[in-house]
C-alpha cells in the first residue's frame, strides 16, 4: 500500500508503516494540482494541520482507504465528503493528553509565581526580589472547566499537589468526580465564584465561544485563569482588561481565537498575562505518540481491522443499511431535544426500540443517540467515539428492545436522567423517511424535528397559545407550525413550536414573565443553519 504523508511527522510513525511492508511517500508542503497528483494513487493519506483535504483532494484520491490526522483537530478535513467517498477519518486525541496536562501544570505555577516576568526582570540586571510576591497553591482550590480527559489529568496532578479541586461538566458523574477527588459545581457560576485559580479543558463550540466573558470573570475576582484548550472560549479584550485592572491577578494563556496571534493582541501588552505560542502538544513524547497512533491506524485500515479513533461513521450490513438508515438521524435528533430540555447533569441514558425497528442490528442508532446528547460540549465527539466517551465520563448507557408497539410500527425513545429526574423524547418515522417527534415527557405531539424549535409547558388555562403566538408575533419571530398536547384539562400543556428564526432573549424574557408559563426552552437542530440563509 502506498501511503502519503503531507505533513511533517515524527520519523517513529514513518518507521512502523515502512516496517509493516508498506510505501511511504513524504510530500511536505505540497498543495493544489501538485497535491491532487500526489494523492491519485494513495491508499492512505497522513497530515496534522497544514494540509487542507477537501472535497476536491478526496475526488481525486480513488484508492484512498483512510486520512490519518497526526493529532486532534480536524478543522482542515472535510469529514462529510470523505464519508461520501467511503474513506475513514482518525486522529489521534490521546497522544497529546499527557503533554497538554503538564503545560497547564507548568503555566499554573508560572502564572501564580510571576515565574517569566522575575526571569525577564533579572536577565535585563534588576533585582527585583521585593516585588514578586506569589501565591501558594497548596490549599488553594482549583476550578476545572471542563473534565474530560485532558481536565482529568489536570487534576491528578494539582490535586495530588495539594490543591481542592471543584469541576463544572455537565457531561461528567458524580462518581467519576469523586474518583477524581473533585466537586461538582451545579453551574459555571459556583465554579467561578468558589475557585481561586481555573483552568479551561472544553472544546470551542458554539456553546463554549466566549463562555468566559467579563461577568464570568468577575465572579472569579482576585483569582487567576488558566487556557490550555482552545481560543475563543475567553474574551481576550475583557481578560486583559480584568489583568490590568487588578481584578484578577493574572493569567497564562497558551491558545488564541486568531492564530498565529495578532501582534495587536491586548493579552500580549499585559504584563501579568503569560503567553506561549500554543505549546500545549509540543513534546518529543507527543509528537511521537500521535505518529505512531495515526500510523497504527492506517495499518488497522489496510488489515480491515476497526479503526478505534475513526470520527465518521462505520459501514454495516448493504442490506440492513437502508432500513436502519432513517433512525440514525432520527435517534440523534431525540438526543439533542431530549438533552437541550434536561435541567440537569446527565448520569444515565437509555435508548428504547419498539415495533419493527427493534429487530435490526442497532448499534449505530444508539451510538447516533449518544452523539446527539454529548454533542453540545463534547469536542469531535460522533457516532465511534460516543459510546467511549459515556464509558469515560461515567454516564450508564442501556439499551432496550420491544417488537410490539402500540400506537406505531417502529418507536425509537432516548431518555436522559440524573436520579428520578428524567426527560422522554420518543421519535417515528412516516411513510417517505418523514420523521417525527410524537411524544414528549408522556405528551403526545407531532412535531418536524427540523431548525429552530420551542418547547413550552404551562399552565392549560385560556389564552395562552395565543399569548406565545402574539408575543413571537411582538418580535418578528414567525411560526411555521405549532403542536399542542395535555395532561388533564386544566393541568399542564406542552406546546411544540417550529420556528423561522431563533428566538431572542427578550423574547424569553417577556414569555416567562407571564404567570402561566412553568418553563420554556429552545432547540437548534440540523438545519438551523439553513433556515437563517
Amino acid at each position: 500500500m502506498k501511503v502519503l504523508v503531507t505533513d511533517p511527522i515524527a520519523d517513529a510513525g514513518i518507521q512502523r508503516l515502512r516496517a509493516a511492508g508498506h510505501d511511504v511517500e513524504t510530500a511536505y508542503d505540497v498543495e493544489g494540482d501538485a497535491l491532487l497528483d500526489a494523492v491519485a494513487d494513495a491508499n492512505a493519506l497522513i497530515v496534522r494541520s497544514g494540509t487542507e483535504v477537501t472535497d476536491e483532494v478526496l475526488d481525486a484520491a480513488n484508492d484512498l482507504v483512510i486520512v490519518g490526522r497526526a493529532g486532534i483537530g480536524v478543522d482542515n478535513i472535510d469529514i462529510d465528503a470523505a464519508t461520501e467517498h467511503g474513506v475513514i477519518v482518525a486522529n489521534a486525541p490521546e497522544g497529546n493528553v499527557r503533554a497538554a496536562a503538564e503545560h497547564t501544570v507548568a503555566m499554573t505555577f508560572a502564572t501564580a509565581r510571576s515565574i517569566p516576568q522575575a526571569h525577564a526582570r533579572l536577565r535585563g540586571g534588576e533585582w527585583a526580589k521585593g516585588e514578586f510576591l506569589g501565591t501558594e497553591l497548596n490549599g488553594k482550590t482549583l476550578g476545572i472547566v471542563g473534565l474530560g480527559r485532558v481536565g482529568q489529568e489536570v487534576a491528578k496532578r494539582l490535586g495530588g499537589l495539594g490543591m481542592n479541586l471543584v469541576a463544572f461538566d455537565p457531561y461528567i458523574s458524580e462518581e467519576r468526580a469523586d474518583q477524581l477527588g473533585a466537586d461538582l459545581a451545579d453551574d459555571l457560576e459556583e465554579c467561578l465564584d468558589r475557585a481561586d485559580l481555573i483552568t479551561i479543558h472544553t472544546p470551542l463550540t458554539p456553546e463554549t465561544e466566549n463562555m468566559i466573558g467579563e461577568d464570568e470573570l468577575a465572579t472569579l475576582g482576585g483569582g487567576y485563569v488558566v487556557n490550555c484548550a482552545r481560543g475563543g472560549i475567553i474574551d481576550e479584550p475583557a481578560l486583559a482588561d480584568a489583568v490590568e485592572s487588578g481584578q484578577l491577578k493574572g493569567a497564562a494563556i497558551d491558545v488564541f481565537a486568531e492564530e498565529p496571534v495578532d501582534p495587536d493582541n491586548p493579552l500580549l501588552d499585559v504584563d501579568d498575562v503569560i503567553v506561549t505560542p500554543h505549546l500545549g502538544a509540543s513534546t518529543e513524547a507527543a509528537q511521537e505518540n500521535v505518529a505512531t497512533a495515526t500510523a497504527d491506524q492506517v495499518l488497522a485500515a489496510f488489515r480491515g481491522e476497526p479503526v478505534m479513533n475513526a470520527l465518521n461513521a462505520p459501514s454495516m450490513d448493504e442490506s440492513a443499511f437502508p432500513r436502519v438508515r432513517p433512525y440514525i438521524d432520527l435517534a440523534e435528533t431525540a438526543g439533542k431535544i431530549a438533552v437541550q430540555l434536561f435541567d440537569d447533569r446527565v448520569e444515565e441514558v437509555e435508548i428504547s426500540y419498539e415495533g419493527d425497528i427493534a429487530e435490526e442490528d442497532l448499534d449505530l442508532v444508539t451510538a447516533s443517540a449518544l452523539k446527539g446528547c454529548f454533542e453540545p460540549l463534547e469536542w469531535q465527539v460522533n457516532a465511534v467515539n460516543a459510546p467511549r466517551i459515556a464509558e469515560e465520563r461515567g454516564i450508564d448507557v442501556t439499551e432496550t428492545k420491544s417488537r410490539s408497539s402500540e400506537d406505531f410500527q417502529s418507536l425509537v425513545t432516548v431518555t436522559v436522567r440524573n436520579g428520578d429526574d428524567e426527560v422522554s423524547v420518543c421519535g417515528t418515522q412516516f411513510a417517505g423517511e418523514d420523521p417525527r417527534i410524537v411524544r414528549i415527557d408522556g405528551y403526545r405531539v407531532d412535531a418536524i424535528p427540523h431548525g429552530h424549535m420551542l418547547v413550552a409547558r404551562n399552565d392549560d388555562v385560556p389564552g395562552v397559545i395565543g399569548f406565545i403566538g402574539s408575543t413571537l408575533g411582538d418580535h418578528d419571530v414567525n411560526i411555521a407550525a405549532m403542536f399542542n398536547a395535555r395532561e388533564t384539562i386544566g393541568g399542564e400543556a406542552l406546546s411544540v413550536y417550529n420556528l423561522d428564526d431563533p428566538p431572542s432573549d427578550e423574547v424569553f424574557d417577556a414569555i416567562l414573565d407571564d404567570e402561566r408559563i412553568i418553563d420554556v426552552s429552545y432547540i437548534s437542530l440540523n438545519g438551523a443553519a439553513e433556515d437563517d440563509e
